[in-house]
């Protein structure tokens, strides 16, 4: 098989997902990605989806011999056990590892959260520096 004719899937990622006095946080691994092609939604229920875009096949044509997984596209929604703040998440991905820290509140408060690129492979978005409120 080609790379011009091969179908990609979208593939659903394992989580761990952990609580700790006022926080819960989801590991999402999602190898091959840049930060930009990484995306988070904290939405009501509480739940949390994480979604991250295919880069590119294979640049040129390549006979696949062992073809057993993709730099995407990656995607994953999972319940959370309370509700949290996702207006004041921080999110890192280093290491090919999206960790998600969700501050915990009274009720959820939704957000779309995106990365800020600190190199190709690494990524970060501060919500809040461990304060409180």
């Amino acid at each position: 098989m080609t790379a011009a004719n091969r179908s990609v899937q979208m593939q659903e990622v394992p989580a761990k997902v952990y609580r700790s006095e006022g926080r819960v946080v989801v590991a999402v691994p999602m190898p091959g990605l840049e930060p930009q092609d990484i995306a988070v939604e904290v939405q009501d229920g509480p739940r949390v989806t994480v979604h991250g875009e295919l880069r590119g096949t294979l640049k040129d044509e390549k006979d696949v011999l062992v073809d057993e997984w993709n730099p995407g596209p990656y995607h994953r929604e999972l319940q959370l056990p309370e509700p949290v703040d996702g207006e004041r998440a921080n999110v890192t991905y280093n290491n090919g590892v999206l960790v998600v820290n969700l501050p915990s509140a009274e009720e959820t408060r939704p957000a779309n959260i995106s990365l800020e690129a600190r190199s190709s492979t690494q990524g970060e978005r501060v919500g809040h520096r461990g304060q409180q409120g």
